[in-house]
């Protein structure tokens, strides 16, 4: 079944399961806020003139008599020649309204006598949309099989994925042959582009370009994508084509002009939704506290973690069936494991084999196969990253939990959609983390409920982004003025005298850049900003690979003595080789988890804006960030209690930058009557509070940010906070931090004012990631800090 039309609905309500969670012994105060978000009916239209007969007698065949609105709008527009972005809900079948149109040149193209038809080309953030998209296409095509000789002509289209996985001896049959390509960002930049001369006839008959779960492309990743399409409609025009751009998202702020941002074209926006939708009960959760103390004795909550793992083992004995969604890979397996555990211990081995984990890393086959058995319905609960948070259809979910807000309302609301795919109600539960974010959300649930999604945040004129991206392009053709540059945007013309000083690009004529170098220019840059070639890990004793992680991400979680979780298994780390990038583990069972600390120091290196707050400055410029890990600690599991520490002894790493920062003054303090030996407490608290809100007023979450307090900064020569961009060049939230400063803190300054600790706890002032052990934190003196700098901004 596709998520294309309406569909039975379920029986029971997702208030009685609801019920069922709460009713259990101990939980009935974990409930701080029910959402019921009423059903609606369907709106339907008719088909725009212009589509094959074929395509509508396949989609008639598939049980959709009519389409609704917004599908029948989004096609007309398509049609038309017009790009087009849809912003519908999830599961309003986005998926149809672009293909509709699509399939339909592509099938005019099989009728060319001429050289090749008309091709598409489809972009998925995930290599597992791509296959599920490819499958759900596959659904269609044997429907249209079935369905008699017109519908049957669909199955003229040849569609194949190419991605990293494909096998090497597939490829070249996808190049010469297959009419609708599904790809993803990372395989257009390195390989399509690059190779473009071999794509030449796909290129050239180019008609439609399908950008999915567009609102994903923001920050570092979504400003290098932006430049990537660039790539693309310059080697598409040098090739005779003008494709369509069609995106698709269902949770994207004002859509038109982001998806006109990411593109560099205009865009018609689509986003009155049409299609029905049954009751969603959404509930946020608090876990209780617990009789453990943390660091310097701060009171500690139940994890998420434990959390979720226990109502998925409830869930999953009600056979309801359930995506719990994590934000660490890390987290993802730890919650198999437990719930495999208790339904075992409750229900035998049998049920425990219908639990299991997803996340990034794992092998191909891996994914496949989890992806076929959740569909399937042999698995009733997942544990998952947000690897499975877009559009891949998993129709017939009936829960969905969220360990911890995923960081952005657009990411709650896209994992929340998971369930209730087939028209029917679904139930979505919020469970808080010890974090200030969190905490503040459970407790402010007009936060959720009555705000938008946000802006997406993108820059692809950052130097840093737009620099390798030139030399790709000039790679792929040499660039020209002025049509190139125009394209490329206003920073192309003052970055290329600057490349040409390095020694990458060779002017000839005054207007022409060449590239100079032996090797491939694609390779200047990971996309997705990770920094570096991925580490493996590798079981020590066999040689066998077991994943990769990031090369960015490899000092926090493969150092040696780190604990490793693999499909339900645990490793330790006994070397980490930054050299041959590879990260040697062993099977083990250690009854603790591990957590990297750093030390961090910050540079100015320029201010670009800045306002006064009475005697205080608010400020935003660009940094220099000195980061290093030195030690890690380990945690008892579920519990948190800390059984450690441990030195290590790792390279620093540098990154240059955008933050924002503010200062007081030393009067401003001594008329407010802080001590000297206030200050670093109450500094280093509002840094670690601001940090974990931003989130709120920022597409970003809290591990795309990083901050750092200074009681008497060198740079400033006063007592100043740091809050900063972790990829280099900045990704465009510290500036959306700039312009909403007064909202922003002054929610930090009432979220740690709100919260029932007496000293600061993990809810408000405690950071998981603090590189000074949260030492010193002084929560009084954060809150007198904070109304002490808000106080000028009135």
């Amino acid at each position: 079944m596709t998520d294309w039309g309406p569909m039975k609905p379920r029986p029971d309500p997702p208030t009685a399961a609801l019920d069922r969670l709460t009713g259990i012994s101990g939980r009935q105060d974990r409930l701080t806020h029910t959402e019921h978000i009423p059903s609606r009916p369907a709106r339907y239209a008719d088909w725009p003139a212009g589509l094959r007969p074929e395509v509508l007698a396949a989609i008639a065949a598939s049980g959709i008599e009519q389409p609704w609105t917004h599908q029948a709008e989004a096609a007309k527009l398509a049609i038309s020649g017009r790009n087009v972005v849809i912003a519908t809900g999830t599961a309003s079948g986005k998926s149809l309204a672009y293909l509709a149109p699509v399939l339909s040149a592509l099938l005019e193209g099989t009728e060319a006598k001429n050289g090749r038809g008309a091709t598409g080309l489809y972009l998925a953030p995930t290599k597992a949309l791509a296959a599920d998209q490819l499958r759900r296409l596959g659904e269609l095509r044997t429907v249209a099989e079935q369905a008699g000789p017109e519908a049957s002509r669909l199955t003229r289209v040849r569609a194949a994925v190419y991605d990293g996985d494909t096998p090497f001896e597939e490829r070249e049959w996808v190049r010469q042959y297959a009419a609708y390509v599904l790809t993803n960002p990372d395989m257009l930049h390195r390989a399509i582009l690059p190779g473009h001369a071999r794509w030449a006839t796909f290129l050239r008959s180019l008609r439609y370009v399908v950008i999915d779960e567009c609102h994903t492309y923001r920050g570092v990743f979504g400003s290098h994508v932006a430049q990537v399409l660039r790539r693309l409609r310059r080697l598409c025009a040098r090739y005779g084509a003008d494709p369509v751009f069609l995106l698709a998202s269902a949770t994207v702020a004002d859509p038109g002009h982001s998806a006109e941002r990411l593109t560099g074209l205009p865009v018609a926006e689509v986003t009155d939704d049409g299609s029905p939708r049954g009751e969603t009960v959404f509930a946020l959760w608090e876990p209780p506290l617990t009789e453990l103390a943390g660091e310097h004795g701060a009171p500690v909550r139940r994890s998420a973690t434990a959390e979720a793992a226990d109502l998925l083992t409830d869930l999953v004995l009600d056979d309801t069936r359930t995506v719990v969604f994590v934000r660490s890979r890390r987290g993802a397996e730890l919650i198999s494991v437990i719930a495999q555990e208790r339904l075992a211990e409750a229900a035998g081995h049998a049920m425990a084999r219908r639990v299991a984990a997803y996340r990034g890393g794992y092998l191909p086959e891996e994914r496949r196969a989890l992806e076929r058995a959740l569909h399937s319905g042999r698995l009733l609960g997942l544990a998952s990253t947000s690897a499975l948070e877009l559009g891949v259809d998993v129709a017939g979910l009936d829960a969905v939990l969220l360990a911890g807000y995923p960081g952005t309302r657009a990411s709650l609301w896209q994992q929340a959609g998971r369930a209730g795919r087939e028209g029917t109600g679904a139930l979505a539960v919020l469970i808080a983390r010890d974090d200030p974010l969190d905490t503040y959300l459970v407790h402010h649930p007009e936060s959720l409920f009555r705000q938008p999604v946000e802006s997406t945040v993108l820059d692809p004129d950052n130097p840093h982004v737009l620099a390798p991206h030139l030399c790709a392009a000039a790679a792929e053709l040499p660039l020209t003025a002025p049509g190139d540059l125009e394209l490329f945007g206003p920073s192309a013309p003052i970055l290329l005298p600057q490349l040409e000083r390095r020694g990458m690009l060779r002017r000839r004529g005054g207007t022409t850049w060449f590239w100079t170098r032996r090797e491939r220019a694609a390779d200047l840059v990971d996309i997705r900003g990770e920094g570096g070639t991925p580490v493996r890990v590798v079981e020590a004793d066999t040689g066998r690979l077991l994943g990769t992680v990031d090369a960015g991400s490899a000092h926090t979680t493969v150092h040696t003595g780190a604990v490793h979780l693999h499909q339900g298994r645990t490793y330790l780390v006994r070397e980490l080789d930054l050299e041959d990038s590879v990260a040697l583990v062993a099977e083990a069972d250690p009854p603790y988890s591990t957590v990297a600390r750093d030390t961090t120091h910050i540079a100015v290196l320029g201010t670009d804006r800045q306002v006064a707050w009475g005697e205080a400055g608010l400020h935003y410029g660009s940094v220099e960030v000195t980061n290093q890990v030195v030690s890690f600690l380990k945690r008892r599991l579920l519990t948190g209690e800390i059984l450690g520490e441990t030195k290590l002894d790792l390279p620093p790493r540098t990154l240059r930058t955008r933050a924002v920062w503010w200062t007081v003054t030393e009067e401003q303090l001594e008329d407010a009557g802080f001590l000297p030996e206030e200050l670093p407490g109450a500094a280093h608290a509002a840094e670690h509070a601001s940090i974990g809100l931003l989130p709120l007023f920022a597409t970003c979450d809290r591990w795309d940010i990083g901050g750092v307090s200074v009681p008497l900064h060198p740079d400033t020569g006063l007592p100043t906070v740091f809050v900063y961009d972790g990829h280099p060049g900045g990704a465009g939230f510290a500036e959306r931090a700039f312009e909403r400063a007064q909202e922003w803190l002054s929610a930090t300054l009432q979220a740690i004012a709100a919260c029932e600790c007496e000293r600061g706890c993990p809810s408000c002032i405690q950071s998981p990631k603090c590189g000074n052990g949260n030492d010193p934190l002084d929560k009084q003196g954060a809150i007198r800090l904070l109304s002490l700098l808000l106080a000028g901004a009135r």
